[in-house]
């Protein structure tokens, strides 16, 4: 239901843009999120966007390099990452929460998508 693309290989700096395509029931009227889980490590979460798009979170380790946004005539969301670090190296998952909005618990989304693999190189 939830299908995540874009990941890659990158040097420290470079720029990826992950995308996020889900099934229109999954997305619609529901807040999306972006996790990460490197080896070893827990699951953390990344970023937040709300139905409406008007509301964004991230975590504090991203904030001023990533960006959030989605398309809501797609069933689509996005997360822009700028500025990549060897730590953000990780495989990153998309998931649809179980309200309109977003949250930084992974025990509020629904659904989960299979990963993307970000690998960034220094």
């Amino acid at each position: 239901q939830l299908q995540a693309s874009g990941g890659g290989l990158v040097q420290t700096g470079g720029s990826l843009r992950l995308s996020c395509t889900a099934s229109r029931r999954t997305f619609s009227n529901n807040g999306m999120g972006w996790f990460r889980q490197a080896p070893g490590k827990e699951r953390e979460f990344v970023a937040g966007i709300s139905w409406r798009g008007d509301t964004t979170i991230y975590a504090d380790s991203v904030k001023g390099r990533f960006t959030i946004s989605r398309d809501n005539a797609k069933n689509t969301v996005y997360l822009q990452m700028n500025s990549l670090e060897p730590e953000d190296t990780a495989n990153y998952y998309c998931a649809a929460a179980r309200s309109a909005v977003s949250s930084r618990d992974g025990r509020d989304y629904r659904y989960w998508g299979q990963g993307t693999q970000v690998t960034v190189s220094s």
